[in-house]
């Protein structure tokens, strides 16, 4: 992958050590059975104390047997079944209820439900037996915490946020050269108050400069900062891990509270556990998308990404496939490589979300259980078994409508784009810069933040319509600061007296941007266009004979 060689040892490993779990056998079947023989025995009691009644009596229970049996079958019902054990209970001479045979029912019926019980706590502790092994793999400290100190907050960041690293590796893949490599890495950014989300992928070709040097230098590919802080920390995959997270906060400028790190199998398992799922194929390819890279697993007589534009129903190994799909040995509609790649990622990954909280997921136990069971042997993280309850809670109350997801690498946002590294290899770096990434900071803080203006991605032109010189470039410096995309600066060809003037060449369609230049500005916009420019930007802003000469606008 990437000229990167393996590390040392050719068999592939799994996310930590690996454990041996018993395997538990399930008690419904011994159970079942001695509920059997009980009623049984109990049944056979009953009858040895009926065969001490005359002939006449058995003839005429014959002879009512008879009726019954040539009358028309119907079911059974609960009055039935009382006067069924009335019956029984009664004295064949005195018709009277029989103290002793009362007793023996209710012992009948104690010893049932007891049964009952008992094989409800087994199955209880069969499942929770499970689920605590596989909690203690996944989640640090004592799953008794869950248990004591249930609805512990989460840690959030300045902006209230809780923001979770979440990268995949591919240990678990013997085809797969670079198994430290971190070819999926996403921060999943979480507002618990307002029950929503969002999901930013990070390009893992972006070009960064690692903390120490290493098997592939100085500075490389984000992807393999992971596989760095490992070689410099004996293997110590938590510090990888928290490396990893250090330098992905200070690209995009934010604090990342915790990590989850998960491997090839898990979106296959996890998929597979749910029940599949169902993701939107969105291709500018009207036949859909195409990519045949991983069709050798089958001798390349099937298709495991190949699908039209539209809803897909996906199970595990084709979840897999596309979640890793880059049009890497042909196809079409994967155009963006990667940056696809890493949209149809966040698709999935929504995908499971919203079928783990389907009634039909949660309420089986069976793929309750292998959810567990596939979390517990695939992911790794740094989040405290008290805050267990507390995700769930948040998994549960926030909807699939309410998680946003951003793509820094579309025409709109235009904040990274492709390019030859220092070492000669494709990569990914910032439109400001090679490690300028003060446009990435930029992005991130105004989403925090809760500016939506930045989603629209409007441009700004200034234009000095005074007789002052300078006033449009120290406007539009503060426009860029407050996080206006400027591309502009230049003379009106007529003066205007107003101090500022806005005028919306967006047609209305980008208010949040438009409210936040009034809000600026201090001024309304103006209808109408303006007059003597010729611009093709969003908004324009001609700056007017009441401002200063060297004045700020704010």
């Amino acid at each position: 992958m990437d000229g990167f060689v393996r590390r040392n040892g050719s068999v592939p490993r799994r996310l930590g050590q690996p454990s041996l779990r018993p395997s538990l056998a399930s008690p419904a079947a011994s159970g079942s059975t001695g509920l059997q023989r009980s009623i049984s025995r109990s049944s056979n009691a009953q009858t040895g104390e009926l065969r001490g009644l005359g002939n006449a009596s058995m003839l005429a229970s014959s002879a009512e047997g008879v009726a019954a049996a040539s009358m028309p079958r119907k079911g059974v019902s609960r009055g039935d079944l009382d006067d069924s054990l009335k019956a029984i209970d009664k004295d064949k001479k005195t018709g009277k209820l029989d103290p002793s045979k009362q007793t023996k029912r209710r012992k009948l019926i104690k010893r049932i439900l007891l049964m009952l019980l008992i094989l409800g706590a087994i199955a209880g502790a069969y499942f929770g037996i499970r689920a605590f092994i596989a909690s203690t793999k996944v989640f640090q400290g004592n799953i008794f915490e869950a248990l004591t100190e249930q609805n512990t907050p989460l840690q959030k960041d300045s902006y209230g946020k809780t923001n979770i690293l979440i990268f995949g590796t591919s240990e678990d893949d013997p085809n797969h050269g670079g198994a430290d490599l971190t070819d999926s890495i996403m921060i999943l950014s979480v507002d618990q108050d307002k029950k929503t989300a969002t999901m930013l992928s990070v390009p893992r070709d972006l070009w960064v400069q690692y903390d120490k040097s290493c098997s592939v230098g100085y500075a490389g590919k984000i992807n393999a900062a992971y596989t760095c802080a490992m070689q410099n920390n004996n293997d110590d995959e938590n510090a990888g891990a928290l490396s990893l997270a250090d330098k992905v906060g200070d690209v995009f400028g934010v604090s990342l509270q915790y990590y989850v790190h998960v491997n090839y199998t898990v979106v296959k398992d996890v998929v597979d556990a749910v029940g599949g799922v169902d993701v939107n194929i969105q291709s500018s390819d009207p036949r859909g998308i195409l990519d045949r890279n991983f069709d050798w697993t089958c001798n390349y007589k099937c298709y495991l990404v190949k699908y039209p534009n539209g809803v897909a129903h996906l199970d595990g190994s084709h979840a897999l496939a596309l979640a890793r799909a880059r049009n890497d040995a042909g196809g079409y509609g994967l155009s963006r490589g990667n940056f696809d790649r890493e949209q149809n990622q966040q698709k999935i990954l929504k995908a499971v979300q919203a079928k783990a909280l389907s009634g039909g997921t949660l309420a089986n136990p069976v793929k309750v259980l292998n959810l567990i069971n596939s979390l517990g042997d695939n992911i790794r993280t740094d989040f405290q078994t008290k805050e267990i309850t507390t995700l769930v809670n948040l998994a549960r109350e926030i909807k699939p409508d309410d998680i946003k997801s951003l793509d820094i690498a579309s025409e709109d946002a235009s904040l990274v784009t492709t390019g030859t590294g220092p070492d000669g290899s494709s990569i990914v770096k910032p439109v400001a810069g090679l490690l300028d990434y003060t446009g990435l900071q930029a992005y991130v803080k105004a989403i925090w933040s809760g500016d939506t203006s930045v989603l629209e991605n409007a441009t700004v032109s200034v234009y000095n319509g005074s007789q002052t010189a300078g006033v449009a470039s120290t406007t539009a410096a503060s426009l860029k600061k407050a996080g206006f995309t400027v591309s502009t600066v230049d003379d009106a060809t007529t003066d205007y007296t107003p101090k500022y003037t806005i005028y919306d060449q967006s047609g209305g369609k980008k208010p949040a941007t438009l409210a936040k230049l009034e809000k600026q500005l201090g001024v309304k916009v103006t209808s109408g266009t303006p007059t003597g420019l010729s611009s093709t930007t969003d908004f324009v802003v001609v700056v007017g004979a009441g401002t200063a000469t060297g004045s700020s606008s704010q």
